[in-house]
């Protein structure tokens, strides 16, 4: 049972609904099964196993390093723990660029062994033939415009795009080109809400943004940022909902004080035998030579 009611799944045809009737999509990534079973719980629309993983959960500097087989084992995790929420899986940087058929494949792989609904792909360019592909092999697919972190390097760095016009202008006709190409929605990402609303007006689809302003169809945000698992600075867009790593980290502080002074565990934390067992415990003992 999700916050809205019944855990029944949701499919495209209501994204298209949401979007009609003007309803926010909410769409959140997640990366392991207890993550998952709290956005179920949480009532969202929508979940991301993204390729931010790599830098979330395994520790790399950027999305590039994160593999296939790992992406498919963190989003198999999160499939077991959802009902409702349609789940999107990230294909990976260099499992779907070099030609239809690779791009085809992976994508297969993330349905059948990860239970994905769709999956998600980056840039326009080339990749919009590869959505093409994607789609008429009878996948759904979401792309992504704006800053794509998987080309951060060529974008100039993790900032964002579309700031003038002529850049305004790339990330219309890529948004464009993905959604003639078949793609069930868009996502966009660290551009300016003037570039979203003119985007809005022009697509058919859903859009869902992160940094680019309150116009999009639904919003994403990742699970660390929003939950304030990360210590340091955030990226101007993430607005933080909760203090997760400072719960964390006074409880193993508790914890950590609690062993030391020999506090924890107590006599309730502890199994007992039954009764008249350890005195017979002693007898065999002693019995022993």
């Amino acid at each position: 049972m999700s916050a809205q009611g019944a855990a029944r799944p949701l499919t495209l045809g209501d994204l298209a609904a949401k979007k009609a009737a003007g309803e926010p999509i909410v769409m959140v990534t997640a990366y392991d099964h207890p993550s998952a079973q709290i956005a179920e719980a949480a009532g969202v629309d929508m979940v991301l196993v993204g390729d931010s993983a790599a830098m979330t959960v395994l520790g790399h500097s950027s999305t590039v390093p994160v593999t296939i087989e790992e992406m498919l084992m963190l989003t198999a995790a999160v499939r077991r723990g959802l009902s409702a929420p349609l789940l999107v899986g990230d294909l990976p940087f260099g499992s779907y660029e070099a030609s239809d058929e690779l791009a085809v494949a992976t994508a297969q792989r993330f349905v059948k062994e990860a239970g994905c609904d769709l999956v998600k792909i980056e840039r326009g360019g080339t990749t919009v033939q590869r959505a093409r592909a994607i789609v008429a092999a009878g996948i759904p697919v979401v792309g992504h415009v704006g800053l794509t972190p998987q080309s951060a390097t060529s974008l100039g760095g993790y900032r964002a795009q579309g700031r003038t016009a002529e850049a305004a202008l790339r990330v219309i006709d890529d948004a464009l080109a993905l959604q003639d190409a078949g793609c069930a929605l868009l996502v966009i990402e660290a551009v300016p809400a003037e570039v979203t609303a003119e985007l809005v007006r022009r697509l058919r689809i859903p859009t869902i943004g992160i940094g680019a302003g309150a116009d999009a169809d639904g919003q994403v945000l990742v699970w660390h940022d929003l939950l304030g698992i990360y210590d340091g600075p955030a990226a101007k867009f993430v607005k933080r909902y909760a203090d997760v790593r400072g719960a964390s980290l006074a409880g193993v502080a508790e914890y950590a004080r609690e062993v030391r002074a020999r506090a924890y565990p107590a006599a309730e934390h502890a199994y007992p035998m039954a009764p008249g067992e350890h005195e017979r415990l002693q007898e065999l003992l002693t019995a022993r030579p």
